[in-house]
């Protein structure tokens, strides 16, 4: 069940200029929510007689965006199982705001201006797994956040520190979405994630100049794009043993360390685009099962015979699906045809000249 619904949230996208979500094509595109609400009787209609003032309510959902509100509507009915308070002029959730809201599933809280959440705001909100704090002012992980939150984005916002244990007791997120948040590498402190088992965790357009040593290690998803990365070393990934996905674009990467990815064996896509190689990065041909790589948009001038390859035949590879090394500065005819010999087809690989500006 976790699996699903993880494939399906990754599909709502990465951070991004603000776009409204629209609740009734969420309700209706995850059906396993109201699976999962174990309620208690059958009148699903049982709150519209008390819907805060000027919202709409239906399912047991409470919309109340776009409304202008400066703080959260009160008399929230108790079986509500959905809040969307998204694109008003909220700045702080106050102490008893959810009070006795105890079967809520997804609260949307983005695009407001919160800089303020009081640690006992989501007390008791034990069914709680979707949290949106996206597009707000906080400067910190909010204290306290229910224990059984599947995804967690609270990308754009102020956040600059991530201090110990900030998301203790957070065992089940398996999306955490940071990004553009202007956070460095001394702003993780050591032990921030300890005892997380996430799965997929997105910190683009920050100020990380390295990877982060101490993310979960149960990591399939790492996305570091639109950083200050300069380069990438040994020691990066031995923490990182599951990553199946690893996001590196949009960085300074000049160097990659020989044997930087011999400790990622199962991964199977990697983005080193819009970077500054010189040349294609060592030990992709050790990886067993890689299938997409990104390499466009740097200073490559040549490719090797055996850079993606194995050297010995005999050696069981996954084919290649995508090899991307175009606006780079070699040249297609250098590049000897055998180079792409474990790519699946010619439509595979993705060759073109430097051009001119």
């Amino acid at each position: 069940m976790r699996g699903f619904l993880l494939l399906c949230l990754l599909a709502l996208g990465h951070a991004k200029p603000y776009q409204p979500i629209n609740v009734l094509d969420f309700m209706r595109d995850h059906e396993i929510m109201m699976q999962d609400a174990d309620d208690d009787d059958d009148d699903d209609d049982n709150s519209l007689t008390d819907c805060p003032f000027g919202c709409q309510c239906s399912l047991r959902v409470v919309q109340c965006s776009d409304l202008g509100l400066l703080s959260v509507p009160e008399n929230i009915p108790a079986d509500t199982l959905m809040i969307d308070l998204q694109n008003n002029d909220i700045t702080e959730v106050k102490e008893d705001d959810f009070k006795g809201i105890n079967k809520i599933y997804a609260l949307f809280l983005v695009n407001n201006k919160i800089s303020k959440i009081h640690p006992k705001a989501f007390r008791n909100m034990d069914r709680l797994q979707l949290l949106y704090l996206s597009y707000n002012q906080l400067t910190q992980i909010p204290a306290n956040l229910p224990r059984n939150i599947l995804e967690l984005r609270i990308h754009d916002n102020k956040i600059s520190n991530i201090q110990k244990e900030a998301f203790k007791g957070l065992k089940s997120v398996h999306v955490l979405e940071m990004s553009a948040n202007p956070l460095a590498n001394n702003g993780i402190e050591l032990g921030a994630f300890d005892g997380m088992e996430t799965l997929y965790i997105r910190i683009a357009e920050a100020k990380l100049t390295a990877v982060p040593k101490d993310l979960p290690s149960s990591l399939t998803e790492l996305h570091l794009d639109y950083n200050k990365i300069t380069k990438v070393e040994i020691e990066d990934f031995f923490r990182y043993k599951k990553i199946q996905r690893l996001g590196l674009g949009f960085n300074q990467i000049k160097f990659v360390e020989n044997g930087s990815f011999a400790s990622i064996p199962n991964v199977r896509e990697i983005h080193l685009d819009n970077n500054k190689l010189k040349k294609v990065p060592p030990g992709l041909n050790s990886l067993r099962y890689l299938q997409v790589v990104y390499l466009h948009s740097n200073s490559i001038s040549s490719v090797g015979v055996n850079d993606f390859c194995p050297v010995r035949s005999s050696v069981k590879k996954t084919l290649y699906t995508g090899i991307s090394l175009f606006s780079n500065l070699v040249k297609y005819w250098d590049v000897q045809p055998a180079t792409f010999r474990c790519v699946s087809g010619h439509r595979g690989v993705h060759l073109g000249n430097n051009r001119r500006k």
